[in-house]
């Protein structure tokens, strides 16, 4: 039983591999693009706020965040975009394309895009399932051998692995469509120039190969439970 445990694991190796390939990318891109000032020296901020601006969302604040340059986010709950103080305060490429990346986000909320809609439904459903799902897969293998419902607990821990697999193939098209909304505008507003905006593309490109690694990773996480319950079977 364990012994297809432990074997099921090479099904992770292609995405682990594929993971470290597209972090190593958007590092490399983003390092690139934080040295390389925007033709129009304007910053992290100063960019989303106008994106904002031109398209009706005055409402919506812009936070300035301590810690990773990476970590950026638009919350839906407090309608705000929230910038690494380096995003915020720079004017580089990457510091204008990922700022207006996440007011794409918020964009997406204010028009009520049906995938961001669908994706905020399952964040709860997803944070569960994240949790639940090996201690029910491992619980319903230890009760398999000496009751019924050691099945129904490892089927339900399936259940969960598709969920997050969903999660995560919803997640892929509002984060394509938040940076083709952010490469449009900031075309459309001016805030680019060509070697700007081609360097934003790479920017954002890379990032989002972020999100087909997370979606390959829960993908062969639900091939490698399928896997160990055909070995019970």
């Amino acid at each position: 039983m364990f012994g297809g445990y432990y074997s099921s694991m090479i099904v992770l190796i292609p995405a682990m591999i594929f993971t470290m390939i597209v972090q190593a990318r958007i590092k490399r891109a983003f390092s690139t693009y934080t040295d390389i000032e925007n033709s129009k020296g304007i910053t992290g901020f100063e960019a989303a706020r106008t994106m904002l601006d031109a398209n009706g969302l005055q409402q919506v604040s812009i936070n300035v965040l301590n810690g990773d340059a990476l970590t950026n986010y638009y919350d839906p709950r407090s309608n705000t975009v929230n910038l690494s103080s380096e995003i915020y305060s720079q004017d580089s490429v990457a510091s204008v394309c990922i700022a207006c990346h996440e007011v794409g986000h918020a964009i997406q909320h204010a028009t009520s895009y049906a995938p961001v809609k669908m994706r905020n439904a399952l964040v709860p459903v997803t944070n569960f399932a994240q949790n639940a799902s090996w201690p029910l897969i491992l619980l319903g293998i230890f009760l398999s051998s000496t009751t019924e419902y050691g099945t129904m607990f490892f089927n339900i821990g399936i259940f969960c692995f598709v969920a997050v697999v969903l999660f995560h193939l919803v997640t892929l098209p509002v984060e394509l469509n938040a940076s083709s909304r952010a490469l449009q505008q900031m075309k459309a507003l001016n805030l680019v120039d060509d070697s700007d905006y081609a360097g934003s593309k790479r920017v954002l490109s890379a990032a989002a190969m972020t999100y087909v690694a997370a979606l390959a990773t829960a993908a062969a996480a639900l091939i490698r439970v399928l896997l160990i319950r055909g070995n019970r079977d």
